[in-house]
């Protein structure tokens, strides 16, 4: 019963991610959606590439310094989270992604936690425990909320990258 729930979630989440009318992305059956990174826009924003389709994603629960916000300056310690991310995702890394309980933000872009497949590393929480950004926290989707706040209150205490370069 559990395997049918869990392919039905899946179907589900294809269809609300990519739509009927687009080349179905690869979905494992434990609802894990299979991609590949085609671009870095900045240390929380990624573009991957899913069958037919490419979709913007924002990294759930984790806030990097601004790099490319139109009306915001370059935050301290932007350009390396942006660049570390980049090193972590080049293009042609193969992820997967997992959805939280809301889908898109209010700019359209798929929500979602992202792991590295060779590895398993989990971009989000990496991020936050290399002091990369700070935990953002917006219910619904906080699955992961204490852990990411464990993973940044560890980086600060080890006085890790942005915790260490940048005060205010």
């Amino acid at each position: 019963m559990a395997r049918i729930h869990v392919a039905i979630t899946a179907l589900l989440f294809s269809s609300l991610l990519f739509g009927c009318a687009q080349e179905q992305a690869t979905v494992t059956p434990d609802g894990r959606v299979h991609g590949v990174i085609t671009q870095v826009t900045d240390g929380d924003t990624i573009a991957v590439r899913f069958g037919g389709t490419t979709e913007k994603i924002r990294l759930i629960g984790v806030d990097t310094p601004e790099t490319k916000h139109p009306t915001k300056p370059v935050g301290c310690w932007g350009p390396e989270a942006s660049a570390h991310t980049t090193a972590l995702l080049p293009p042609g890394t193969d992820v997967y992604i997992v959805r939280d309980t809301e889908a898109r933000d209010k700019y359209k872009r798929l929500l979602a936690y992202v792991y590295r497949t060779d590895d398993n590393l989990f971009v989000n929480k990496e991020l936050l425990a290399g002091g990369w950004g700070v935990p953002l926290s917006i219910a619904p989707n906080t699955a992961f909320e204490t852990d990411f706040a464990a993973a940044a209150y560890s980086a600060q205490q080890a006085n890790l990258g942005l915790w260490a370069h940048c005060r205010g």
